[in-house]
């Protein structure tokens, strides 16, 4: 006798319709703001909003833009104060992010933001194309960072197996080549960066990762570029989906076997792309910057119209069945001011004032480079002439490991040779995404 319980799927709620759609959005865009009013920050700063007028692009421009530099001005130490509106019987558990002078920010969410949460992780599942029987190898970290956690839960709720086996702080790399061997798991999940390094580390040693039992490898936290998501492809011998979302505003979208960009649950949040001077809507399918309000996971901290510093563009999918409903969200670049290495937001304007308290360092010029698929975050740097540029390297490397989580490659530049560098710019480029 069989006594095998079949694996009970969370109903991910997908609207019937676009008109559905436009329906929520009206309603929730409503609740957003009202919420967003009981946080101290915004008292003073939505009292011209007319909450009746919402749908109306000009009314709902006048709501103010978030931003990092947003969080960085409310500081650490006054966030939950400035920002929180749940109570502490309300709160679930909280997510980590990046933050002011590169001090993490623990956002709170609570029961309410984890019910949806789940909704939406469970959508990315289905349109990548999970099927019954599917078992993933998760790479994502554990710890404090939330997403490997988030993608292990919501793993089972969508029928999918999973192996917690984190990132190689959790679970070294060798042993889960080994675990992948030994278990032929159908998917991998982790960041880019990751699934290259295990694909570098499997040729060494002579796996043939490319004929493993892995279809699929999905991917998020970090830029996936054309030459990085063909590189995966090749290594692994599998279909590359990306995932979208932030620790701000949900998990959001996922990329699904068209790969014509994010499927984005629009019912989930309303998504913007703005012209950057005038705040209003671009024409469809222009690029703009994005600017993103979460309509349900705003229960504790209620952001309104946040901007990561992407610029985007949003056109209808060509997706058939259900999924067909939502539009789908293509990654142009980002605007200057943000880096994300390794899945670490790093502030350019943050990382300036942090260079600049290191009175060894005369100058210095910061570059995101992709090192064999791999992101690096590189800085070359001018010391003082009385110091040892050994030393001075070795403390800049140990004081940004500590600080911002990310550990740099550090070049001794010869004196002189960036301001001759930056002499030939109307601005210094001191902050360049090489990537490509």
């Amino acid at each position: 006798m069989n006594d095998q319980i079949p694996a009970a799927k969370l109903d991910i709620q997908l609207p019937k319709s676009k008109g559905e759609i436009s329906r929520i959005q009206s309603e929730r865009k409503k609740i957003a703001l009202a919420n967003a009013r009981q946080a101290p920050f915004y008292a003073g700063k939505l009292d011209h909003v007319n909450s009746d007028k919402l749908d109306d692009p000009e009314e709902w421009a006048k709501v103010p833009l978030a931003d990092k530099e947003m969080l960085r001005d409310i500081g650490v130490e006054s966030f939950n104060e400035q920002f929180l509106i749940a109570k502490p019987g309300e709160i679930a558990e909280y997510w980590r992010s990046g933050g002011a002078t590169g001090v993490p920010l623990f956002y709170p969410r609570s029961f309410t933001d984890l019910h949806y949460t789940y909704i939406q992780l469970c959508r990315c599942w289905a349109v990548i194309g999970a099927e019954p029987g599917d078992f993933c190898h998760q790479s994502f970290p554990y710890g404090v960072h939330p997403a490997g956690q988030l993608w292990s839960r919501s793993a089972n709720m969508s029928g999918v197996g999973v192996m917690w086996a984190g990132s190689g702080a959790n679970t070294p790399s060798e042993t889960q080549l080994e675990l992948m061997q030994n278990l032929n798991p159908t998917m991998w999940m982790g960041m880019p960066s990751y699934g290259l390094h295990l694909a570098n580390l499997a040729e060494a040693k002579g796996i043939d990762l490319a004929g493993s039992s892995i279809r699929k490898v999905l991917v998020g936290a970090e830029p996936l570029s054309t030459a990085k998501r063909e590189k995966l492809e090749r290594s692994w011998g599998a279909e590359v989906n990306d995932l979208f979302g932030m620790t701000e505003i949900g998990i959001l979208g996922a990329d699904s076997a068209l790969h014509e960009g994010f499927h984005i649950w629009t019912d989930q949040a309303v998504f913007e792309v703005i012209d950057e001077d005038t705040g209003l809507p671009v024409p469809d399918g222009e690029e703009g910057l994005m600017v993103i309000t979460p309509l349900f996971i705003n229960t504790a901290t209620p952001f309104l119209r946040w901007s990561s510093g992407d610029i985007v563009s949003i056109t209808e999918s060509s997706i058939d069945g259900p999924f067909s409903v939502f539009p789908v969200m293509r990654h142009a670049r980002r605007t200057v001011g943000f880096f994300k290495i390794r899945g670490i937001n790093i502030n350019h304007s943050e990382f300036e004032d942090f260079m600049f308290q290191i009175g060894e360092v005369n100058d210095f010029k910061v570059e995101a480079r992709a090192a064999d698929g791999n992101d690096e975050l590189y800085i070359g740097i001018e010391v003082k002439r009385d110091s040892e540029a050994a030393t001075v390297s070795d403390d800049v490397t140990a004081r940004v490991r500590d600080v911002f989580e990310v550990r740099p490659t550090i070049e001794v530049l010869e004196t002189g040779s960036l301001g001759r560098e930056f002499e030939a710019s109307v601005k210094a480029p001191r902050f360049v995404d090489a990537r490509g």
